[in-house]
């Protein structure tokens, strides 16, 4: 029966080094950025790996006081591709320090 401890023990071992692990990937995707742009480059969003919005940058040509609503769009795609292109670098980033492993509640 003792040998069912000692598992027990590496099980839980193994679970601190994930975690620690992740944790320093959460660190790691904070430092790193992707974006989204739209219009050609006119509107270019920036999100780091948390999916934080880091910065917005509009070429002064994409404004158009007669069409708001085609920089509303640019916007809108921008910060779409920028999400997907976050969202993708942490899923890739956490399933390699997890082995693939869909953990509950880990967000990703």
């Amino acid at each position: 029966m003792a040998s069912g401890f000692g598992d027990m023990g590496s099980l839980l071992k193994q679970a601190q080094e994930m975690q620690k692990r992740i944790a320093d990937t959460e660190r790691e995707l904070e430092s790193r950025e992707v974006e989204g742009s739209a219009g050609g480059g006119a509107v270019v969003v920036r999100f780091n790996g948390n999916q934080r919005l880091v910065s917005v940058k509009i070429d002064p040509e994409a404004v158009d006081p007669e069409d708001v609503e085609g920089l509303e769009d640019m916007l809108t795609v921008a910060i779409k591709q920028a999400v997907d292109a976050s969202q993708e670098l942490r899923k890739r980033e956490m399933e390699r320090v997890t082995g693939g492993l869909g953990l509950p509640g880990m967000g990703f």
